[in-house]
């Protein structure tokens, strides 16, 4: 299973981090994992990239974190549509990615 993890405050979204595999179908074929991590990869290079902002990016062989710079409204927008992507997904394929939202 896919754990995607949010923590917040009223503020707004402080950080994401995304590990696991969902385990829809064999490696190389499984479309959640490759639709997570397209819309992970999307964030991360949004941010860093295009937006030219300097959020935290910590890649692992299993995890990606992703901390934004406190109070970019852009940021945030991009951190919401990345929590409002994998709540939709995690509806379409049941059993596969478990979303959590914490306040901090």
């Amino acid at each position: 299973m896919i754990i995607a993890k949010f923590n917040r405050t009223a503020a707004g979204l402080l950080s994401a981090t995304v590990s696991g595999h969902a385990g829809y179908a064999p490696a190389g074929e499984d479309v959640v994992c490759a639709a997570v991590s397209s819309a992970v990869q999307l964030t991360a290079n949004a941010l860093t990239e295009v937006l030219g902002t300097d959020a935290g990016i910590d890649v692992s062989e299993n995890s990606v974190s992703i901390v934004p710079v406190p109070g970019d409204a852009v940021s945030q927008a991009f951190l919401k549509a990345l929590l409002l992507h994998l709540g939709l997904l995690a509806e379409e394929y049941p059993g596969t990615i478990k979303v959590t939202i914490s306040e901090v």
